[in-house]
């Protein structure tokens, strides 16, 4: 991108509505026909009722995108949360689906307040703590999950009741055994999903896959005549889709397994989301993370409240976003506000949308998540990488999240001990900052890793912009990844605000070809 573009950024609040309301509408509408769909099916995965999901969206949308800190992010349910409320559901509600969903809101509500507490705090640079494998892991694993149970939806059959690995031993036997009609909508709806991506012609690609995959499956439906028990049910009465959270369990244990679960999943995923959309932003704005957490915060809390889903930063509709042109927030304004329209004045084409066509739309977002390419992409960058993340998806599929992601952090620490970290340095780093007229040195001491970087991250960002920036790692005896890759986004960004940046003395042994694996030095200098 050119200077002088990057000289004329967009402005936010009503000025920005006035200059670029049409771009931001046009681009508004257009992720709308993307959230719609996967709006409801994500409710739907998550043992709530379709119109918690709309719900959320237009919560994301019309409140969220005036009080956050991001400027083209797309909020709204999303696949990753999935696996945590419908656990929530299934352990808090004892079998009464109702009663599961109005516990599930509390949990909603609280894990929204604790995330507000989290960016009042300044800690929307906490997320730094989990390693990028770790993460990487618990998101393969949710894909994982999503694909075994969708898989059963999209072939309308249901499986027998038991565990994860109980309804993944069952594909064979759905595949064999599929309800011919449903299982054609579902199929057909997965083939435009794969097929769509390798398309390249740009107007083509404008239409949103997502909704193709549902009008096909609503005529198909139509033409197959499917029973009523396979299509999406909302009523036609909008306000009784509203309902309120039962906070009877906050005293239990389950209750706040479910909230810790909701806010660490949102949390990172919505944090993650906004510093990869900020790398995609031709304008190349950085996004306030502790505002940004807060809006999230305020969004799953009021969507809590009134019957929603949870919400978080989503990056397929972000990214859409961005392609279709945003400039500002209130392409995400008018995305909640074009929802609520549609779901206020048009419930029955929403009723005539087969639940396999949404099942197939959500198989195939599990399949992003979990694709061989992101096995290999993790294998590059070092075997104890590839450990990592093998490990944090055994342990979330064997176990619960929480636990998985934990037992990942655990085999970190284990091979950084391996790997002869002095035990001082696990959770301390020295560095120094020294500042010479224009040029600025950074000196690390020891070891910088995961759980020991977040001073020296914060200390960097808070570096005056336009200087010549030298990281000097002569004196570090150990490097992570995840402090290699923080290091590269640095300099990125650093350079793209018109600075300059150099990383010196890190000749060392590393663990793979990759530029950003982790390092340990062959001698100390």
């Amino acid at each position: 991108m050119n200077d002088s573009s990057l000289n004329n950024i967009p402005e936010t609040g009503i000025a920005g509505l006035k200059k670029y309301w049409q771009n931001d509408l046009i681009s508004g509408f257009l992720v709308f026909l993307i959230a719609l769909p996967l709006s409801l099916g994500i409710a739907m995965a998550s043992g709530l009722p379709p119109m918690a999901g709309i719900l959320s969206a237009i919560v994301g949308g019309v409140l969220v995108s005036r009080v956050n800190g991001s400027f083209v992010t797309i909020t709204g349910p999303a696949a990753g949360l999935i696996v945590v409320i419908l656990d929530a559901v299934q352990t808090m509600g004892d079998g009464d689906p109702i009663a599961g969903y109005r516990f599930a809101l509390a949990a909603i509500a609280v894990a929204g307040l604790l995330q507000i507490v989290m960016g009042l705090l300044k800690a929307g640079s906490l997320t730094a703590f989990f390693p990028t494998s770790v993460v990487h892991g618990m998101l393969a694993a949710i894909g994982i999950i999503i694909i075994t149970k969708q898989v059963h939806v999209m072939l309308g059959v249901t499986p027998e009741k038991g565990s994860l690995f109980s309804s993944m031993a069952q594909i064979p036997h759905s595949i064999m055994h599929m309800n011919i009609d449903v299982g054609t909508i579902g199929i057909a709806g997965l083939a435009i999903m794969i097929l769509w991506s390798f398309i390249k012609q740009p107007m083509l690609k404008k239409i949103p896959a997502p909704i193709i995959v549902v009008a096909l499956g609503v005529g198909l439906a139509m033409y197959f005549a499917v029973k009523p028990n396979y299509l999406v049910t909302i009523s036609d009465n909008f306000v009784s889709s509203f309902y309120f959270p039962d906070f009877s369990k906050i005293g239990q244990t389950e209750f706040w397994i479910a909230v810790v679960s909701i806010w660490l999943v949102g949390s990172l995923e919505s944090l993650l989301t906004t510093v990869a959309v900020d790398k995609l932003d031709p304008y190349k704005r950085h996004s306030n993370l502790d505002k940004d957490i807060i809006g999230i915060g305020i969004g799953n809390t009021t969507s809590g409240l009134i019957g929603g889903s949870a919400m978080i930063s989503e990056v397929v509709r972000s990214s859409a976003n961005i392609t279709n042109g945003a400039k500002t927030g209130w392409a995400n304004f008018f995305h909640g506000s074009i929802m609520l329209s549609f779901v206020f004045l048009f419930p029955g084409i929403i009723n005539s949308i087969p639940l396999a066509a949404l099942a197939a739309l959500l198989v195939y977002t599990g399949y992003r998540l979990a694709a061989p390419a992101e096995f290999i992409k993790v294998l590059r960058v070092g075997s104890e990488q590839f450990v990592m993340f093998i490990v944090t998806i055994v342990a979330v599929l064997a176990t619960d999240l929480l636990i998985g992601v934990a037992i990942g952090i655990l085999v970190k620490f284990l091979i950084h001990i391996t790997r002869g970290i002095k035990l001082g340095n696990l959770f301390k780093i020295n560095f120094t900052i020294t500042e010479d007229g224009e040029n600025i040195t950074m000196k690390l001491v020891d070891s910088a890793i995961f759980a020991n970087f977040l001073p020296l991250k914060k200390a960097l960002g808070a570096l005056p912009s336009g200087k010549n920036v030298t990281l000097d790692l002569s004196n570090a005896y150990l490097i992570d990844h995840t402090v290699m890759e923080y290091f590269h986004d640095f300099k990125h960004d650093y350079e793209s605000d018109g600075g300059h940046c150099q990383q010196i003395g890190d000749t060392a042994h590393t663990y793979s070809d990759h530029e950003l694996s982790a390092r340990l030095m062959t001698k100390k200098k």
